[in-house]
């Protein structure tokens, strides 16, 4: 591990210019630099809030547990790839400290490549993870618990076990250009909690934006949260496109603007689980929320016969829950069956108006 005690870019530049040798110190945060082979945790841990950690080239070895705020963490592009560790849970870590090597072993005990761990006493804030590929983890490729202001952008999440990117109890986000792709469950998966049972949580404004998602089981799941935005995204190849789900808890889940995403031939066949039935064919649904906005997406040939499938579906959450109030305006639909617009939800006040569309269940919502 070097420490470049200058600018993140100069000291990038002069580490490629020179074979990744340590470049001079002119005061400024610190970009520490690891090598494939070197302990990434054991850079975290000494790193101080404003630091950069600058993952080089090449494949990198374990998991990373982050609990400093205002760290980044940062690859150099999808060829710096973090896997997990060569029989994992069973070879010994490299030598660390006793606390960096407990870090690293509680994210990869839950199965997680990175964690951003904080408390509820004690957030992580400010927090980036950028420009790097996270693959094969058992859980998730990256996961923020306690997370304030957290970004992730350029990241490439592949053939994770349940989650490309994943976040609880956390709040005004940026998850931007990312890829999520053959993920066990959803590529980008948001929720107050998936532990305990209570309302829905705010965000403060999370933003979704200009991600690749494809071939996961669910392209992006907003589950039991309030007030953010999924915009201007890229979504096929999955069993279904976009979930926003609810369920009987107050405040109830609702205020998410979905708006201008290309949701396109989301037709991998998911079997049926044991809080879902099986999936197919869906673009965006909405289950148990109130209040979303639904508007100017172009959604096309998705095609499947579950209850759920469909261009855009209002559907009573399987726990009885009703959605109310939602608006769905403005949206291209084209080529998804049953219909382009389905509505099996009894709830009021939930409209359709100005989208361009053939068919809906039932007639005359087009």
């Amino acid at each position: 591990m070097n420490k470049c005690h200058i600018a993140y870019l100069a000291c990038a530049a002069a580490l490629l210019g020179t074979g990744l040798g340590a470049a001079p110190s002119s005061g400024g945060h610190t970009v520490h630099l690891v090598r494939p082979g070197e302990s990434i945790q054991k850079a975290v841990d000494s790193a101080r809030p404003g630091d950069t950690v600058l993952l080089a080239h090449g494949t990198h070895r374990g998991s990373v547990d982050v609990t400093t705020p205002g760290l980044t963490l940062r690859g150099m592009g999808r060829g710096t790839v973090l896997v997990p560790e060569a029989g994992a849970g069973t070879t010994t870590l490299p030598a660390v400290t006793a606390g960096a090597a407990r870090a690293a072993d509680s994210c990869a005990a839950a199965g997680n490549g990175i964690c951003v761990t904080g408390t509820k006493d004690h957030g992580v804030d400010g927090v980036t993870i950028a420009s790097l590929t996270v693959t094969g983890f058992a859980k998730t490729g990256i996961h923020a618990n306690e997370a304030d202001r957290l970004t992730v952008r350029n990241v490439t999440a592949v053939r994770n076990g349940v989650w490309g990117i994943a976040t609880e109890r956390s709040a005004r986000g940026v998850f931007r250009g990312n890829t999520a792709r053959d993920n066990g469950d959803a590529g980008l998966f948001l929720a107050n909690t998936v532990k305990e049972e209570e309302g829905a949580a705010d965000t403060g404004g999370t933003v979704v934006d200009h991600n690749r998602l494809e071939g996961n089981r669910i392209g992006v799941t907003v589950r039991r949260l309030r007030n953010l935005t999924v915009e201007g995204n890229h979504l096929t190849g999955n069993c279904a496109a976009v979930f926003v789900v609810g369920d009987e808890n107050k405040p109830k889940a609702g205020l998410v603007t979905v708006r201008e995403n290309r949701i396109e031939r989301n037709n991998k066949s998911c079997p049926k689980t044991a809080r879902l039935d099986a999936l197919q064919g869906s673009g965006i649904v909405l289950t148990g929320t109130e209040d979303n906005l639904i508007t100017q997406n172009v959604i096309r040939d998705n095609v499947g016969t579950s209850p759920l499938s469909g261009g855009i579906v209002v559907f009573k959450s399987f726990v009885g829950t009703t959605s109310e109030r939602n608006r769905i305006s403005d949206n291209l639909l084209e080529g998804n069956s049953p219909a382009d617009l389905v509505n099996t939800d009894p709830g009021e006040g939930n409209t359709f108006q100005g989208n361009s569309c053939l068919s809906s269940k039932p007639a005359g919502l087009c």
